[in-house]
């Protein structure tokens, strides 16, 4: 019997064996999951694709071994130990016995298949969204620096989809593939110098590597990342943002750019607490490294058969090379008014994918301050000259996004007039449409609201509220005025439908 012979027939055996422990198997084309009880067992394929290798023992221990050292990062809770699978001396085999070691598996605690983000994307909430975007975020904040990737692993990959992609040849739309290829080597030449710079700057971690919604999950009602990359540090020590953006673009391609919008702009509010101001000027490269996303799958799709996704993706990675213009658009009035709702429902179909980012006033605010997202702050944090600050920091922030070509919707009461002013000059100086909402409602619509408000950035009370009607509230304000007495979906679409083009 030949080598590889006794190696088949060894791992056949194997699979048996563990197939006789458990209710299901799950055959993924790296691995193995064997599902019993309450009980996982992963167990890596003996194989050698050129981009991981698993062909021996030692190798499929030290991959194991990192799987379980990445993901408790993300899932402490899910990823267990590594056991041995050992030869007994009656040749039989067992969990951790004294004989031979012929292989390993890695032990997690099963979780509901169902509650994984994949089966149902259309569930992501904006309470969701907003989680899954600072869970990002905190978890990249975390992560070790990885100064030798970020850039270098990112130009890995495009070279890999172009041969990946070429070897489908007649299989995928030839030309379509090459103006992809064009279009991603293009693009990462114009945007080395930024991707450089972010490599030096702290960008580069170790990250998920493989975040799209096949691999979040929600336990008690809070997402789980699961499923990190471990096998080749090229596809898991990246620009944080490269991390990010496979699940926009996977949000994107699934029609969901409302959920993507929100999960980018909690992320940025988030990563802002802990990386430098840099972070906004990275916006630049994100058509890119959506772009290079979607070619990942499209080779993806192509070898697990489904050429028709393939060749969507192949579009949309070319698509993304393309982006909308950038645009700026302000939401103001009084507290209580749902600026902050109406906002993220016109941003997704501001700019480009997957829509503007927002930027409340309110959020700002809490990040000077030092303070979480819904942390309330002391009223005597509300002077004058913070006041001014928190504005000068969003506009500031907003210059930044748009001059990265990034759409933005500025959230915030812009109850002086000079303010509203400065908006419109912002959009002005970057050469920017500027498209404004001032939104208005009966005084008791607006304190039953501020009244029962909660678990939201804002601090407005009552007082407040009065505050401003008192001293704004005789004003004449230029900017189209919106029901907010209205359906949120209705209102928007109705300003939107007057701002068309």
């Amino acid at each position: 019997m030949s080598a590889s012979s006794a190696v088949g027939e060894q791992e056949a055996e194997i699979v048996a064996w563990l197939k006789g422990q458990s209710e299901r198997t799950i055959e993924t084309a790296c691995a193995r999951v064997f599902l019993a009880g309450e009980v996982a067992w992963k167990v890596k394929r003996n194989i050698d694709l050129g981009y991981l290798d698993f062909s021996t023992l030692a190798r499929r221990k030290w991959a194991l071994d990192r799987e379980l050292e990445f993901n408790r990062a993300a899932a402490p809770d899910i990823y267990r130990r590594v056991r041995a699978l050992t030869r007994e001396a009656g040749g039989g085999l067992a969990w951790d016995g004294a004989g031979e070691v012929v292989e390993y598996a890695l032990e997690m605690r099963r979780f509901d298949d169902g509650a994984v983000l994949s089966n149902d994307p259309g569930a992501i909430d904006g309470d969701m969204a907003e989680a899954l975007g600072r869970t990002i975020a905190g978890f990249h904040a975390a992560a070790p620096l990885r100064p030798e990737g970020g850039v270098n692993a990112l130009a890995w990959t495009i070279n890999s989809n172009a041969h990946l992609l070429r070897d489908l040849t007649g299989k995928l739309e030839h030309a379509r593939v090459e103006a992809m290829v064009a279009g991603t080597e293009a693009e990462l030449a114009r945007q080395r110098p930024l991707l450089e710079a972010r490599t030096a700057s702290g960008f580069a971690r170790r990250c998920h590597g493989d975040l799209h919604l096949a691999n979040i999950l929600v336990e008690h009602g809070k997402p789980v990342l699961f499923d990190c990359i471990e096998f080749n540090d090229l596809l898991s020590d990246l620009d944080v943002q490269y991390d990010l953006a496979f699940l926009l673009m996977d949000l994107d391609f699934r029609g969901r750019r409302d959920a993507g919008v929100r999960v980018l702009s909690a992320y940025l509010d988030e990563a802002a607490r802990h990386f430098p101001k840099a972070l906004w000027d990275g916006l630049a490269a994100l058509p890119l490294m959506l772009s290079v996303r979607a070619a990942v799958r499209a080779h993806v799709s192509a070898h697990s058969g489904d050429l028709a996704l393939s060749r969507s993706y192949v579009e949309a990675a070319i698509a993304h090379l393309s982006p909308a213009p950038p645009v700026l658009a302000a939401v103001g009035g009084f507290s209580g008014t749902g600026k902050s709702t109406f906002a993220r429902t016109i941003a997704r179909s501001l700019g480009r994918s997957p829509g503007a980012v927002v930027l409340r006033t309110d959020e700002a605010r809490k990040r000077l301050a030092g303070a979480g997202p819904v942390d309330r702050l002391a009223r005597e944090v509300y002077t004058p000259e913070f006041y001014a600050r928190v504005y000068d920091t969003v506009l500031e922030t907003a210059r930044a996004l748009l001059r990265a070509g990034q759409a933005v919707v500025l959230d915030a009461t812009f109850t002086e007039p000079a303010l509203r002013e400065r908006a419109e000059a912002l959009a002005r100086d970057c050469g920017v449409p500027f498209k404004a909402a001032w939104l208005e409602a009966p005084v008791e619509v607006l304190e039953a609201r501020v009244g029962g408000r909660i678990g939201d950035a804002s601090d407005a009370t009552l007082e407040v509220l009065h505050d401003q009607i008192a001293r704004h509230g005789a004003e004449a304000v230029s900017w189209p005025k919106v029901d907010a007495t209205a359906p949120t979906a209705v209102a928007a679409q109705a300003w939107s439908a007057r701002h068309a083009g």
